[in-house]
């Protein structure tokens, strides 16, 4: 090998190197964006309603069909 070649080796190698940087980077980020999304989510969810006052009602379950 001559030196052209170890110096384009190793450029490439460089450039491999930040590309796989920069593709952690984005992904990184798209994980965030979509974190940020499903909290938004989960805090759009509203509240359960109260219980309702007659202990009857959703109790009993008709067995027969």
């Amino acid at each position: 090998m001559d030196i052209s070649s170890i110096a384009a080796v190793a450029t490439n190698m460089a450039e491999q190197r930040v590309q796989s940087a920069i593709g952690l980077t984005v992904l990184k980020k798209a994980i965030d964006l979509q974190a940020a999304g499903a909290l938004s989510l989960l805090q759009a969810i509203p509240a359960p309603s109260p219980a309702m006052s007659s202990e009857t009602v959703g109790g009993v379950v008709d067995t027969w069909a």
